[in-house]
C-alpha cells in the first residue's frame, strides 16, 4: 500500500473514533459534563506529554506558552476547544446528539465564512451558493422548531474558530494540543478539587467510571495522531471530504442506537444541508484538480525551457 491510501485509512479512522465518541459519552451520562471535562484535559495532557516526553520535544510546549506571539493564540484557541468539547458532551448527555453531528455538518461551510472574511480567501460562485444554502436550512429550522439550533451554531462556530486560530500556529499538532490543554489545566484541576472535595467527584468510586475517565486520554489523542498523519500525506480535498464520515456516524448513533427524534423540520434541514455539502465539495474537487493541472503545466513548461539551455551549454 502507498503513502496516499495509508494516509486514506489513517483518515477513515480518525473520524471513525470522532464519529463514534458517542457511544463512549452515552456511557458517562450520569456525570456532569464538566467533570467529564476536566477528566478529559487532564488525562488527555498526561497522554500528550508522555508522548512528547519520549520523543524529546516537552520543551517545545514550553517555549510555545512563554513566547509572546504564540501564547494569547494557543490562549484563544484553549477558550475554543474548550468551549467545543463542553458543549459536544453536554449534547450527548442531554439526547441532543442529532444537533451536535449537524453542528458539524455545518462547520466547513462555516469555515469558508471565516476563510473570506479573516483570510481574504475568494470564493467562487458554487461555494457562497453553497454557503447561502446552509443559511437558509438553518433558518428554516430555527422557524420550524420555534428556536435557534444552538448546539449546532456553538459547536460549528467554537470548530471554526478554533480551526483559523490554528493556522496562525506554527507548531505541531501534539505540541499545539498540548499547549492548549495546558491553558486549562489549572481551571479543570480546580473544578475536580472542588467536586472531590464536596464528596461529590465521580473518579475513585466505582471501576468501571474510573477506567473510562481514563481512557478520554488516549481517547483524544488517537484521532488526533491519526488525522496528523493522514493530513500530510492526502490531497486537501480529499481530506475535506473524508471528515463527513464524523457528522454522519454521529448522526447515525443519535438517531439509530439512541433513538432520538428526528422532526421533518431536521430532515428538511439535514437534506439541504448534505446538498450545501455536495455543491461545495464539488467546487472544491474541481478548483484542487484545476490547480494540479496548471503546476504540472508549468513544470513541463519549465523543463523545457531549462532542456535547451543545457543542450546549448554541453561541449563536445
Amino acid at each position: 500500500m502507498g503513502e496516499t491510501g495509508k494516509g486514506v485509512l489513517a483518515m477513515v479512522g480518525a473520524c471513525t473514533f470522532w464519529g463514534l465518541s458517542p457511544l463512549y459519552y452515552k456511557l458517562l451520562a450520569h456525570i456532569p459534563p464538566l467533570e467529564v471535562l476536566a477528566h478529559r484535559t487532564g488525562w488527555s495532557f498526561l497522554f500528550f506529554a508522555a508522548i512528547l516526553a519520549a520523543q524529546g520535544r516537552l520543551r517545545e510546549v514550553g517555549r510555545a506558552v512563554t513566547r509572546r506571539s504564540t501564547a494569547w493564540v494557543i490562549w484563544a484557541a484553549s477558550i475554543a476547544i474548550s468551549l467545543n468539547w463542553f458543549v459536544y458532551i453536554l449534547s450527548i448527555q442531554i439526547g441532543r446528539a442529532t444537533e451536535a453531528s449537524l453542528g458539524y455538518f455545518i462547520f466547513p461551510l462555516v469555515t469558508v465564512v471565516i476563510a473570506r472574511l479573516g483570510f481574504g480567501e475568494r470564493l467562487g460562485r458554487v461555494q457562497w451558493a453553497a454557503v447561502a444554502l446552509a443559511g437558509l436550512a438553518v433558518t428554516l429550522l430555527t422557524w420550524g422548531l420555534g428556536v435557534p439550533p444552538w448546539i449546532s451554531l456553538i459547536l460549528a462556530g467554537s470548530f471554526a474558530i478554533y480551526g483559523a486560530l490554528k493556522k496562525r500556529l506554527d507548531l505541531g499538532p501534539v505540541v499545539s494540543v498540548t499547549a492548549e490543554i495546558l491553558f486549562f489545566l489549572p481551571i479543570g484541576f480546580a473544578m475536580l478539587s472542588w467536586q472531590h472535595g464536596t464528596g461529590q467527584g465521580a473518579f475513585g468510586r466505582e471501576l468501571w467510571d474510573s477506567a473510562l475517565l481514563i481512557v478520554s486520554g488516549p481517547l483524544t489523542a488517537t484521532p488526533l495522531i491519526l488525522f496528523s498523519y493522514a493530513a500530510r500525506r492526502v490531497p486537501l480535498a480529499t481530506v475535506g471530504m473524508l471528515q463527513y464520515l464524523n457528522p454522519t456516524l454521529q448522526f447515525l448513533c443519535a438517531v439509530v442506537i439512541f433513538g432520538e427524534p428526528l422532526t421533518p423540520w431536521h430532515i428538511i434541514a439535514f437534506s439541504m444541508i448534505w446538498m450545501a455539502l455536495a455543491l461545495y465539495s464539488g467546487a472544491a474537487l474541481r478548483q484542487e484538480r484545476l490547480s494540479r493541472r496548471a503546476a504540472m503545466a508549468a513544470a513541463g513548461v519549465s523543463a523545457q525551457v531549462r532542456k535547451p539551455a543545457s543542450e546549448g551549454s554541453a561541449k563536445p
